[in-house]
């Protein structure tokens, strides 16, 4: 389908895309240090994914009321979904967190978080080429959202090796183990946004 001169729709997902990145952001960032923080950074955590949903149900409503698209509405669907995926599980880790009374995220929780920020903010600038209706340049973010994607995977493999190698405590191990999948999963809700992104380039170009 030809692109129009503006989209409503496209701001919308730079919206979306944009609330995920400021959580990962928050995610990243926010320091943990006692069951209440911990308490706090769940609850916020929350509040973005709440953000989230609504921005969800309006684009919806949107699409539903608009009859010529700058993309397909299954594919502006599928984005939003993909997008909404990847805030989902970090307000689940952050629940995880506050259930588990973990208040001192170890190396590998830092450099997941690090990462999915990384990701996400990938993720924020090709949504706003999207945006822009500058569909070749997204490619440069689509590749280094996979390359991302990669390093998480290699992340997962060699901590979860180390967690065994160097933990007894059976309930820390299933614990921490469950959290580093979850983060893990993030990364690959990452890359399905970036392949969701690269099947409106082939189907626009």
């Amino acid at each position: 389908m030809l692109f129009t001169k503006s989209d409503a729709l496209l701001d919308d997902l730079y919206e979306i895309a944009k609330n995920v990145h400021e959580s990962a952001v928050y995610f990243n960032e926010y320091k943990i240090s006692s069951l209440e923080t911990v308490k706090g950074f769940a609850d916020t955590m929350k509040e973005y994914e709440s953000k989230g949903d609504k921005l969800i149900h309006e684009i919806i409503i949107r699409i539903n009321k608009t009859f010529i698209t700058a993309i397909e509405r299954e594919d502006v669907m599928e984005l939003a979904v993909k997008l909404d995926d990847v805030l989902d599980g970090l307000e689940g880790c952050a629940s995880r967190l506050y259930m588990y009374d973990i208040i001192e995220p170890d190396e590998t929780m830092v450099k997941f978080g690090q990462i999915i920020e990384n990701s996400t903010h990938q993720i924020l600038l090709a949504t706003q080429l999207l945006q822009q209706q500058k569909l070749t340049a997204m490619k440069e973010y689509i590749i280094r959202i996979n390359d991302l994607e990669s390093e998480g995977d290699e992340l997962l493999r060699g901590s979860i090796r180390q967690l065994f190698k160097s933990t007894t405590d059976p309930i820390h191990i299933i614990q921490f183990k469950e959290i580093y999948e979850v983060l893990e999963d993030v990364m690959d809700h990452c890359e399905d946004v970036a392949n969701a992104m690269e099947t409106v380039i082939m189907g626009n170009t």
